[in-house]
Parts: C-alpha cells; structure tokens; sequence
C-alpha cells in the first residue's frame, strides 16, 4: 500500500514539474540557511576556543591585591605579599594542581650588538611551559638545572627574535638584560597578538636568576594548572592564602584570580546563545518555505478534488487521502533537504575561513571563522526540516482527507 501511495505521489510531482521544481528550491534554500547559519555559530565558538587554547585553558593566574574587608582587629587596606612558600602551599593544599611557577617581571633595556629595546623579562620556572602551553620553534626551554645552578640563559619571544636577530641565528647568541649577558637557548612560536600586545616580545629566564635583575623575595604572581572543577580549585585556592595571609575568602580584592576557565565559559554561553539565535533565524526562513509548500499542496488538493472524491467512491479512506498528500509533502521536503545539505557544503568548502580574530591580531588564522558542517549540525537541520515539512504538508493532507465524497463528485 505504502509503495502504491508513494508512486501516486511522485506521478502527480511529474504532472506538475514545473511548480514541484520550484516548491523544491525553496525547501532547498531554506535547509541550507538553517545549515550555513549553525555552522556558523558552531565555527564562532570554535573560535573563542581556539584563542583561549594557545595560552592553556585549565590554568589560574593568582596575584597579589590589597584587602578590602576587615579581620579581628586588622582593618582594612592590608597589602597582600605572595612569596615562595605560598607556591609550595598551593602544591600541596589545592586538590588537582598539576604544575606551579612563581612568576616575577619587570621592564628592562634589552640589547645585543646592534639593537637596544626596553621589553619585560619573566623570570619563571621550567612548569611554566605546560602551564601556558609554550611551544619552540628553535632550542629548548629552561630547565631545572637552569634555575638550580642560576643559569644565565634566555628564551626569547618570535617578535624579540625577528627585532634582534632578524635572519641571523639566534641560538648561542648572546643578549644583555639590564647590562647582564644572557645567552639565548630558545626561541618561542608565535601566539596571537593584538595590536601592542607584547607576548611576542617577552623574554623568560631561570626565576633564580632573576634575583641579579629585581628582588625575589615578594612575587608578582603564581601560574598553576589543574584538573578538575575551576569554581571548586579557586574556591580552595582562596581559602588556602585566605589561612596563610589573614584575610577572608570572600575578599575578592585581596588577591586577585584570573580562572582562564571562568572566563571561557562566559564565552561558551555567549555562543551558546548565538549559535540558539542562528537556529531561530534558520528555522523562520526553513517555515517560509513551509509556507511556500503548504500553499502549492492546497491548490493540488483543490485541483485533484474529483479525483479524490472517485478514490473515496471507491473505498478510499481518510488515511489512505491522508497518507497519499502527506507522502507528496515529504517526498517534495526531502529531495528539497537533500538538495539544500548539498548546497550547504558547497557554500561552506567554496568560502573556506571568514575573517574574525585576524582582523585585530596578527598570527591568527586559526580563530577565524570557518564553516565547518558536523554531523550534528545535519541531525538537527534534518530534525527541524522533517517538523516543518510533517506541519507544512499535513494541513493540507488533512483538508483533502475530510472532503465530503459527493460534493467532491460534483465539484467543477
């Protein structure tokens, strides 16, 4: 039965080629749309993460602040001072801490032979490269050698590089920070950058020796990684410096925490609520074509009402008008989805990467927008074409389906 109702539909699909062809496109371009515009939403989040994952995501930067609640009998206003001990605090108290660095920075002139630039110089410790995912593309990084025997090497940034070095190789060169000779041992790939932004130009040293440039006594902050929670790890890095530096866990000004995983999720529900936006858009231009589609199969009910009045002098039944106009929406839907999903990759391969993130960052390729289509994206698209076309062609099939046969007999 289900065949002979098909083949009926698709024989009165041929009779009216012209106007099925045209009912087709537009279900084609309204699926495609919904598609293209998921894709597009999906590839805007794509792009916020790959900007957050050059730098780390799992990792919380915390820095010293001045309190601003009162404790006992210390009023308010107390300078907090992170120190070293606190990096081995944080190692053994916060659950799921992975790695630790004390970091410590400060402005200086930078030179060789031929250049004199004043750029910040970090002194830190070998954990820092997997903390912040820093990757060469000559040399090596420091080790704990280096911070153990007070090594004067350098790693340097791509952009400090290229101002310093230009073609020449830098590995063994020496360069002088604050009047002190460092030889460089490594030279980093390039991250993203904004405008004057200078994580390109920054120069890492061993922490230790980084006492010959400034005082280590009081840090400038402390890098670490983790697994596991981010709101329950700042919850109980708080509490830890909180018992160590008498001040209260709720301070917020007393240190302050820069939870990388905080900060991405802010974004990921920016995208959410985008790529739900998009979706919305989709689906109204997918139920225009609806529209389009529940307009021609009512002038085919109108057309065909004889023919539907003999099937039912016949011993039709409802179901079976029903089925037979309901079958004709679907098949004009799915060739029409099938046909727009195949657009949408043509369009999404044809425009490759929209520009985003490149626009204001130089080495940024990466988080620009491309119109990646996934599988899911295809689920949903076809899961929102099978509702608008199910409610597109069953008002119709239903008009059909309760004709009167008699008065169908004599319609003219």
């Amino acid at each position: 039965m289900l065949r002979d109702i098909f083949g009926q539909a698709m024989e009165a699909m041929r009779h009216n080629g012209r106007r099925t062809a045209i009912t087709i496109v537009g279900m084609a371009w309204g699926i495609a749309t919904v598609v293209l515009l998921l894709a597009y939403g999906a590839g805007f989040g794509r792009a916020f993460e790959t900007i957050f994952a050059q730098f780390g995501t799992n990792m919380i930067g915390v820095f010293p602040g001045t309190t601003s609640e009162q404790v006992g009998g210390t009023k308010a206003g107390v300078t907090v001072r992170l120190q070293q001990d606190d990096v081995e605090r944080i190692q053994e108290t916060v659950p799921g801490v992975q790695h630790v660095s004390p970091v410590m920075w400060k402005q200086v002139p930078v030179q060789n032979d031929l250049h004199t630039y004043t750029w910040e110089v970090d002194g830190v410790t070998p954990a820092l490269q997997d903390i912040q995912k820093m990757n060469l593309s000559e040399g090596r990084f420091i080790t704990a050698a280096d911070v153990q025997q007070r090594n004067h090497v350098a790693v340097i940034g791509s952009q400090a590089k290229t101002k310093l070095y230009s073609g020449m190789f830098p590995l063994g060169q020496t360069v002088r920070l604050n009047g002190i000779s460092f030889e460089v041992i490594g030279v980093l790939k390039a991250k993203m950058q904004e405008g004057d932004d200078n994580i390109n130009r920054l120069v890492y040293i061993p922490f230790s020796t980084m006492g010959d440039i400034k005082d280590t006594k009081y840090l400038d902050g402390i890098w670490f990684n983790y697994r596991g929670d981010p709101k329950a790890v700042e919850h109980a890095l708080r509490n830890t410096l909180a018992a160590s530096h008498a001040f209260r866990p709720s301070d917020r000004n007393a240190i302050y925490v820069a939870n990388i995983m905080e900060q991405l999720a802010q974004f990921r529900i920016i995208s959410l609520g985008l790529q739900v936006l998009l979706l919305f858009i989709g689906t109204l231009t997918l139920g225009i074509a609806g529209i389009g589609l529940m307009n021609i199969m009512l002038v085919s009910v109108q057309q065909r009402t004889r023919e539907i009045g003999v099937e039912k002098a016949l011993g039709a039944r409802k179901r079976h008008i029903l089925l037979q106009f309901l079958a004709e929406a679907m098949v004009i839907t799915g060739v029409g989805g099938v046909a727009g999903i195949a657009l949408a990759y043509g369009v999404s391969t044809a425009v490759g990467g929209i520009t985003f993130y490149s626009a204001i960052a130089a080495n940024a390729s990466a988080a620009d927008i491309y119109l990646i289509i996934s599988p899911h994206i295809v689920i949903l698209a076809t899961v929102v074409l099978i509702v608008v076309g199910t409610v597109s062609g069953m008002i119709p099939a239903i008009q059909a389906a309760n004709l009167d046969p008699i008065e169908a007999l004599r319609y003219e």
